[in-house]
């Protein structure tokens, strides 16, 4: 039985991807922080799809037994999905650098030495899929959003570079860019229908990525010509635009 891994297994997102992928008659690692909460969600898991879960804990800001959390996994998974992430308001990182460093070592640097470390055993293996759940917000800074955009543009450019290191050796790097999610940390937000994706969406989005091997993947293909587009605005006129 093939297995998938799940960073950030509490989220909307990793939670959808596990069902995905257990859909598909894969086992399971659910890792996340206070993993034995989750016993409700491997339950049904188990239930629904008949098939293992397994419970990890895993917290991806500490970094410093990360390299253990990689070496314990029993079996090392056949995909890893990273869904980890947080989403703070523009104005409270500006206001608190504990939360803007919060933000970027969420969005960037845990996700990125895990995968890291994933992509040194993959690699020994020679057969895997990494996948990386980044963000439009990291095509282009903004006025909104930039503290948190710039941890995904470095996700982003993360991946690419993984991407391109692991060509030849028998695995493949996936980036996927959801654009407005609709999940508990986007909750109260008024969030545009038609570029909204659900977490299922998302989650077709991850295993389409692993199955068919694609590189990097808009969930909503509107938002890939709504970020060229904004990649393409001049720098003079785009500071006055403050979006």
């Amino acid at each position: 039985m093939k297995t998938a891994l799940i960073l950030g297994g509490r989220s909307d997102i990793g939670l959808a991807a596990a069902h995905r992928f257990a859909a598909e008659g894969y086992a399971i690692q659910l890792a996340a922080r206070n993993s034995a909460t989750l016993e409700g969600d491997k339950a049904d898991l188990e239930l629904r799809h008949k098939i293992e879960v397994q419970l990890l804990d895993y917290d991806a800001l500490d970094t410093a037994v990360l390299r253990g959390f990689v070496d314990a996994l029993q079996p090392l998974p056949d995909v890893a999905i990273c869904a980890v992430g947080t989403m703070e308001t523009q104005a409270d990182a500006e206001a608190d650098p504990l939360l803007a460093e919060l933000t970027i070592r969420s969005n960037f640097e845990g996700p990125a030495q895990t995968l890291g470390l994933l992509a040194n055993a993959f690699a020994s293996r020679g057969s895997g899929t990494l996948i990386g759940v980044s963000s439009v917000a990291g095509d282009r800074g903004r006025a909104t959003n930039y503290i948190y955009g710039s941890a995904k543009a470095g996700f982003t450019a993360y991946l690419s570079g993984l991407r391109n290191r692991l060509a030849g050796q028998g695995v493949h790097v996936a980036t996927i860019l959801p654009g407005f999610v609709d999940t508990k940390m986007t909750e109260g937000m008024e969030l545009p229908g038609k570029l909204t994706a659900s977490p299922e969406e998302v989650a077709e989005a991850i295993w389409k990525a692993h199955e068919k091997r694609r590189n990097v993947v808009y969930v909503k293909p509107i938002w890939r010509v709504i970020m060229a587009i904004i990649r393409n605005i001049p720098e003079q006129v785009f500071k006055r635009m403050k979006i």
